[in-house]
């Protein structure tokens, strides 16, 4: 068993804005209510969002990973993500730390353009294995995929519509330097780590297919191109989705963009484009996610970047790339799935099996 104990650290670049939750209380008409602004940095926001995309890379490698919302991990019976991200008596075996530009602690929104650290600083034993993971689960991020919240939110090319906030880009970062760097990123022995016997597998069948989407395995992309709103009709990213186009009113026809009501029913405006084109298909209701299920689809505008998931035995890579055609036409964009992800993450370390 090989060990690589000193502190680790990666600096970064936003390349756009980072959203990681804040939550303050105010009161309105005499009731104590939560509110939510980006105006500071939340570590553990930050932190769990890389621990979700370790999970989607340990799935992706054939690994067990739970789901740490409904888990029954414990100190002597977890999976290779709890080993090293900590459950429920069994602590985190590493102390976690933003830094800003100065190497002092982060403690407001991580903004555009704005350079910072994240220092990884052993508390007990690490395997090289898992310094492994966690490397390449820094570079899925970067070069693939996004960090912290608000990332489900859809680009836009409506001019009068382009500043508001939930059509902004949050959570593309960069790589800078990392020290000590990682040159020992053999996959071989990554995968044989992850497989290994003594990890906790997943009890129920059931729940362990809810999340089997959340896997390399089932992860495509492609940069360079978005999904984005052309216009008040036209919506390449609902047309994806499976979602009307039209951003009209339900109840009156007429177009009310926030926060403009409904001039018939005095309310906020039911629009065409909430719903369903066939509210029966099944794959459009999985793709567009609901108020309490993150779609399965994210688009960025600068820099320009969509990717995604599909569902075994709802969707495959073929009719996401049919319906991506149908939005972008056939030239000019090359679709990567997961398993080319993963050559790319580990390019030249051994067996790919």
């Amino acid at each position: 068993m090989t060990m690589a104990n000193g502190e680790r650290t990666y600096q970064l670049k936003a390349l756009t804005d980072l959203w990681t939750g804040s939550v303050t209380l105010e009161e309105k008409n005499g009731q104590i209510k939560e509110k939510t602004g980006p105006d500071r940095l939340i570590t553990t926001g930050m932190l769990g969002s890389i621990r979700w995309w370790f999970e989607v890379l340990v799935r992706g490698l054939n690994g067990n990973a739970c789901d740490p919302t409904d888990t029954k991990c414990g100190d002597r019976d977890h999976c290779v993500v709890c080993e090293l991200f900590g459950c429920t008596g069994w602590a985190r075996k590493f102390r976690f730390e933003v830094l800003d530009e100065n190497s002092g602690t982060k403690t407001d929104q991580i903004k555009q353009n704005q350079t910072f650290s994240l220092c990884f600083t052993p508390l007990r034993p690490i395997r090289v294995e898992e310094w492994n993971l966690l490397d390449a689960t820094l570079r899925l991020i970067v070069e693939y995929g996004a960090i912290g919240g608000k990332t489900v939110f859809k680009p836009t090319d409506e001019l009068s519509r382009a500043g508001e906030t939930h059509h902004q880009d949050y959570g593309i970062v960069e790589i800078l330097e990392v020290d000590p760097p990682i040159t020992n990123l053999n996959i071989t022995e990554v995968k044989k780590y992850v497989r290994e016997e003594r990890w906790r597998k997943p009890e129920s069948k059931a729940k362990d297919a809810d999340l089997a989407w959340a896997s390399l395995k089932f992860f495509w992309f492609v940069g360079g191109k978005t999904l984005t709103r052309e216009n008040t009709s036209d919506s390449s990213f609902n047309k994806v989705l499976g979602r009307k186009e039209s951003k009209a009113c339900c109840d009156c026809g007429q177009v009310h963009n926030p926060p403009n009501k409904c001039p018939k029913t005095k309310r906020h405006p039911k629009r065409e484009s909430e719903h369903l084109v066939n509210r029966n298909d099944e794959i459009s209701k999985w793709l567009a996610g609901s108020q309490r299920e993150s779609k399965k689809v994210f688009s960025f505008k600068n820099p320009a970047r969509t990717f995604g998931f599909v569902k075994p035995g709802l969707i495959d890579f073929n009719a996401v790339k049919g319906r991506l055609t149908n939005a972008w036409g056939q030239n000019g964009w090359d679709f990567l799935t997961g398993d080319k992800v993963i050559d790319q993450l580990f390019a030249g370390k051994g067996d790919r099996s």
